[in-house]
């Protein structure tokens, strides 16, 4: 089968942005700017205000997997034995009394996420224990979702049916490639009918809403290989695709240092890989959702970016509403009305402060009036990829032209062609919408000298 040709990244914007390291702007401002300002004194007074009635979030954060990927980017414990998850899984319930005692109220639910590490590394009885106790602590709604994020490796036949039977409504399978040559460079082997057979067990069990995560711009990857990857998946048909560019980082993550840096693609191969990617998917008929985001036309991701609301949070793109998020466990990020909370990482240290009968609130961010409409034209952008600085302007009580002079960058995105500002909309060009982080970071008055922090632009 012929490999599709992707179009080639223009060399002048290559090298003016596309190398560039810049936030995925999951939230704004980003967890590099949170500070220890924020106590637990001010997490529990939070809590205390959550409106009665209001429905929230949750994330469970399970910071434990068997072997390490040494792509990895996440805050993750390597075990052999289940008694550091039990008792960390002890410690989490502790933090969920203690929360829920600062609220007023029974809360009500409308989406929960584990993610990781590896959540299914939990035993069969300790998930459908924790899911018992979070209903006994909250009122979920009739059709919350309850999303996990799985390594089809290790996941067992009693832990996929136990995952069905606790009411689990979306899996996401971590793939990244089915290249043998690029799954030897990560040290993640992993098989097509492995994946597919527990895709199959999913369904079977009750769990219809499946995504697949991949990865570009890892060591030894091509384009063909990718089309190859992409090739496999298509034949389990999932129902979204997380598309992400590897973010190399040996200096935060030093597992990454078992990476040869000269076997990754440089940012033009990058973009060939993604762009390949992207195009076949299109091709199969899912629809591009965002930046890196790709789902079926009858997927609840299509169809709220058609409606014009599609969100952006810890997770990526969602149809989650609620503006606050209620981060459990190590390492957890939380958001409420009155801004970011992140626990402590260290999974040690995290149940030492919940056994002292602390929150583990070890920093976060009070957002402020000018933050609330920077972050709300950036989400707008990175999900429409257009916004209507009139209309968001409006709604925090300011104009365009206040929004627009402080975006440092914007003039040179405009005279390159990235963007164009048609009266007060902005909207992404059409052949440059692989920059839209670029875009995005024109509104972030944070926005430094970044490092290696983040991931290449492109």
């Amino acid at each position: 089968m012929t490999v599709p040709q992707s179009a080639p990244l223009r060399s002048d914007l290559n090298s003016r942005y596309g190398e560039e390291r810049l936030p995925r702007y999951t939230s704004y401002p980003t967890a590099p700017y949170f500070s220890s300002a924020i106590t637990q004194r001010t997490y529990r007074e939070w809590l205390a205000a959550i409106p009665q009635g209001k429905p929230v979030s949750l994330y469970l954060h399970i910071p434990f997997c068997q072997s390490m990927c040494w792509y990895c980017g996440c805050n993750t414990t390597i075990v052999r034995r289940n008694e550091p998850v039990a008792d960390y899984l002890t410690s989490l319930r502790r933090e969920i009394d203690m929360v829920t005692s600062h609220i007023k109220q029974k809360t009500t639910v409308g989406g929960v996420h584990f993610g990781g590490g590896t959540p299914t590394i939990m035993t069969p009885a300790q998930f459908a224990e924790l899911m018992i106790f979070l209903r006994q602590k909250f009122s979920f709604l009739p059709d919350a979702e309850i999303a996990i994020e799985i390594d089809p490796r290790r996941l067992t036949r009693e832990m996929l049916n136990e995952l069905g039977a606790s009411g689990v409504t979306r899996a996401s399978l971590g793939v990244q490639s089915f290249d043998p040559v690029v799954q030897q460079a990560v040290n993640r082997i992993q098989s097509f009918e492995d994946t597919a057979a527990v895709t199959e067990g999913l369904r079977s069990a009750g769990i219809r809403s499946i995504n697949f995560d991949l990865i570009y711009g890892l060591p030894h990857q091509t384009v063909a290989s990718c089309f190859d990857t992409v090739q496999k998946c298509l034949q389990l048909h999932p129902d979204r695709f997380s598309v992400f560019g590897y973010a190399h980082i040996p200096t935060f993550k030093k597992h990454q240092r078992k990476i040869d840096e000269t076997a990754l693609p440089d940012g033009a191969g990058r973009h060939l890989q993604a762009n390949m990617i992207a195009s076949r998917l299109i091709n199969a008929g899912y629809q591009q959702i965002g930046l890196d985001h790709f789902a079926l036309p009858d997927d609840s991701l299509a169809t709220a970016q058609a409606a014009g609301i599609l969100h952006r949070n810890f997770q990526g793109y969602t149809t989650d509403t609620s503006d606050i998020l209620i981060g459990f466990g190590a390492s957890a990020i939380g958001r409420l009305e009155q801004g970011y909370v992140q626990n402590e990482v260290a999974p040690r240290a995290y149940c030492e402060l919940v056994t002292n009968g602390d929150l583990p609130t070890r920093k976060g961010y009070a957002l402020t009036a000018d933050d609330r409409l920077r972050a709300d034209i950036i989400e707008r952008i990175m999900c429409d990829f257009r916004v209507d600085l009139e209309q968001v302007c409006a709604k925090h009580g300011t104009t365009p032209d206040a929004a627009l002079g402080s975006a440092d960058r914007l003039e040179m995105l405009i005279t390159d062609g990235v963007v164009r500002l048609e009266g007060p909309v902005l909207s992404v060009t059409d052949d440059t919408r692989h920059l839209v982080r670029s875009v995005a970071s024109a509104f972030d008055a944070y926005l430094g000298t970044s490092g290696p922090i983040y991931s290449r632009a492109v």
